[in-house]
């Protein structure tokens, strides 16, 4: 098998395996794929799509390329939630506390900024003291912290790719990309909050409802509990 025709196979409009899928990725993780391949295989999904079994596909690729957490330790459901970004998104700064405080578990892993976004994490870390990089050990049922370099490694590294490839809107890369994250970390139900306007990656309506029910349909192939909204990022949240 050969990067090469994996490449062109997307760029000509085909349908990647699993097998196909799982070469490109573990590839790229383990350097055996170089940037400049990997690059042009985001830009051949970009400008062809991808099927919901190749997205499904990806995304399972992508969660198990570092550790999965297993959470059954910790008593109840345990709850994430995720936004698809945009600008002056803070909700989970408010809505995490507050779903704790009603004693829901709350394992949430947030994002750094992405293309004209800033992310959570980047907020938080600008308070000065603030820890991101936290154990699992969590006394208070509430956990708010960054990617590690163990969790869904592969999207950390494609993450960072689609950042100066021009490759971030698109929607199959977007869907991997957050439930790949989510499938890792392990919680029993997670909210996606899908935004949609001129501050958004998701500009109508039509591409957000079509984002919003490719994540929840690999959440729920994979057993989560999952539901979706989509809020109005035209005006401050």
């Amino acid at each position: 098998m050969r990067m090469y025709d994996i490449i062109a196979k997307k760029r000509d409009g085909g349908t990647l395996t699993r097998a196909e899928i799982a070469f490109a990725v573990n590839g790229y993780v383990d350097g055996s794929v170089p940037d400049y391949q990997m690059s042009a295989l985001l830009m051949a999904i970009y400008l062809r799509g991808m099927t919901d079994a190749e997205t499904a596909e990806l995304t399972d690729v992508m969660a198990h390329s570092g550790d999965m957490v297993d959470l059954s330790a910790i008593q109840g459901i345990k709850a994430d939630k995720h936004s698809t970004g945009g600008v002056g998104d803070k909700t989970t700064l408010v809505i995490a506390p507050i779903v704790a405080a009603c004693g829901v578990k709350i394992a949430k892993m947030s994002g750094r900024g992405l293309g004209h976004t800033g992310g959570t994490i980047d907020k938080m870390e600008s308070v000065p003291g603030t820890k991101t990089a936290l154990s699992q050990e969590n006394e208070i049922g509430i956990s708010v912290i960054g990617q590690s370099g163990k969790i869904a490694v592969a999207d950390k590294k494609l993450y960072a790719l689609r950042d100066v490839t021009a490759t971030v809107g698109c929607i199959p890369l977007i869907a991997s990309s957050i439930m790949s994250k989510k499938l890792a970390a392990g919680s029993d139900a997670i909210l996606l909050d899908v935004t949609m306007g001129s501050g958004a990656f998701m500009k109508n309506l039509d591409e957000a409802v079509e984002l919003a029910r490719l994540m929840v349909s690999i959440g729920t192939a994979h057993g989560r509990k999952v539901a979706a909204l989509i809020t109005d990022m035209d005006t401050p949240l």
